[in-house]
């Protein structure tokens, strides 16, 4: 396992291993999208990991996709995560937040009614939202105006800004799993004409300007980005997933981004392909793979030059000191889903430390 605990420069950060904590939803924010106490326990217990990446965020008041997932708009928010950053830096680690708009995935259930928008008209519909009345299937968005669009991207750039002002070390953009960044970047979400429709070029404009605008305020070796060129969640899919990946890779190069974060295959198993190959071969900065990997995969694929760093989900939930068990060839607690998104600290801060 020694290739993931040689120290990786990652763009400003000199990170101490190759073991990240990718992002992951879990729902523990107030009603009004303030993070918690409990919120800043969670993420300091799991420091040890080269970087933590904290769960989707969102950018912009109005756009919640699940509920009870923490927002960086307001001075409460900022206050809060405030509190999560001093403790995992007092814990010696380091964090970006992970900026986000869920699209045509937020629900009028958790927007006082209001209507989702989108790339183009159209519904997920291999997906439903899981609310306190029981699910709800999704509804159809309303294509988002060009005009509309400067003010999406002045709203991440503001976010990266609040990140800052709440102690990250920086922020990952979200442009996966069908949420709006992704959704203009694929064409089986994509469907419009004009500036920001039908070609990779324009279906990447707005990602490309929302990274202008954060890289603006951070600079590129504050900022990381993740993709999912093959995951069919949230019903995503592209005529040409490996064409996505080369093409986007090489725009990115002159962004100088502290890395890219590419999730390798499809949560529902319907796209197959290698996405990671193409990317090495096109991206010249720091490249992060994700999902579904062993430790054992994981530092072959670091040791073979496949890889930079690999980000665990799962495994860092239910393993807080996951770099240490890696390390020692200890067994890993198994994690249970049963408590991924529910309150209280059942299954987010109780899982036992390696003795």
């Amino acid at each position: 396992m020694s290739a993931l605990f040689q120290p990786l420069q990652a763009g400003a950060l000199l990170l101490p291993n190759r073991i990240l904590m990718a992002p992951l939803t879990r729902c523990r924010a107030t009603a009004d999208h303030v993070p918690t106490p409990l919120m800043a326990t969670h993420y300091a217990q799991r420091a040890s990991a080269g970087l933590l990446i904290a769960e989707a965020t969102m950018a912009i008041a109005g756009n919640a996709a699940f509920g009870n997932e923490p927002g960086i708009y307001s001075d409460a928010q900022i206050a809060a995560w405030k509190q999560v950053t001093d403790e995992v830096h007092a814990a010696g680690g380091r964090i970006f937040l992970q900026i986000w708009h869920g699209g045509r995935a937020c629900h009028p259930y958790y927007n006082g009614g209001a209507q989702p928008v989108g790339p183009s008209a159209l519904a997920i519909t291999n997906n439903e939202l899981r609310t306190p009345d029981g699910k709800q299937p999704y509804v159809t968005p309303r294509e988002l105006r060009d005009d509309e669009i400067p003010a999406i991207v002045a709203g991440f750039g503001k976010a990266a800004a609040n990140a800052r002002a709440a102690g990250f070390d920086g922020v990952e953009v979200h442009g996966a799993n069908g949420y709006l960044l992704d959704e203009f970047l694929r064409d089986g979400a994509n469907r419009r004409s004009g500036p920001y429709g039908g070609p990779l070029e324009n279906r990447a404009r707005l990602l490309l300007e929302v990274l202008d605008a954060v890289v603006g305020e951070l600079g590129g070796d504050r900022v990381g980005l993740r993709i999912s060129p093959l995951n069919s969640f949230n019903s995503m899919i592209d005529s040409d997933p490996v064409g996505l990946v080369r093409g986007l890779a090489r725009r990115l190069n002159t962004y100088q981004l502290a890395y890219l974060h590419v999730m390798r295959t499809d949560f529902l198993g319907q796209q197959q392909g290698d996405v990671l190959t193409p990317a090495r071969e096109a991206y010249e900065g720091v490249l992060v793979g994700n999902m579904g990997y062993s430790p054992a995969e994981a530092a072959s694929a670091v040791e073979g030059g496949l890889l930079d760093a690999v980000a665990f989900g799962v495994p860092f939930i239910a393993n807080p000191d996951l770099p240490a068990r890696i390390k020692a060839g200890a067994q890993l607690n198994p994690a249970d889903p049963g408590t991924f998104y529910t309150p209280g600290a059942a299954g987010y801060t109780d899982y036992p430390f390696m003795q």
